[in-house]
């Protein structure tokens, strides 16, 4: 084609990294739940209904990388959509414990199922081994990103 410049790329963990977090983010945007929801809230609904301990706003940081003003937006959403309600614990007036509300788990099989789904859609084809593989590598740059 006349005018393109083509370039000669190699593999680039970063951009294919890059490509993954696209591909996933527009696939979790499509789980809205009817528009009660985003795919990001999903997520965190997801997390908080497998923990059996309270959870905290450092916690969901923590688990999907999120700024603190990133996920503190994320949760301010799901309260004001009768998702969640932030209470203070006794023990530290600092904290406030996240604690998911009759409206949250009402979605939670269905929460649950669309994001097993997800995650079999997403490791399709891939051997638990060659799993195993990639979650060290991952964890090994999350670390050298820390």
């Amino acid at each position: 084609m006349k005018g393109v410049i083509q370039m000669q790329t190699s593999p680039s963990a970063g951009r294919y990294l890059g490509q993954l977090s696209n591909k996933i983010r527009r696939r979790m945007d499509t789980f809205n739940f009817n528009g009660e929801f985003s795919g990001a809230q999903g997520k965190i609904l997801h997390f908080m209904l497998a923990q059996s301990e309270d959870v905290f706003q450092r916690d969901i940081e923590e688990a999907f990388s999120l700024r603190p003003p990133t996920a503190s937006e994320i949760l301010k959403k799901m309260e004001q959509n009768g998702l969640i309600s932030r209470q203070p614990v006794s023990y530290d007036a600092r904290l406030k414990k996240i604690v998911l509300l009759p409206k949250a788990l009402q979605y939670k099989n269905r929460v649950t199922h669309d994001l097993a789904c997800f995650e079999e859609e997403l490791a399709h084809g891939i051997s638990p081994e060659d799993m195993k593989v990639f979650y060290r590598v991952v964890e090994q740059m999350l670390n050298n990103l820390s």
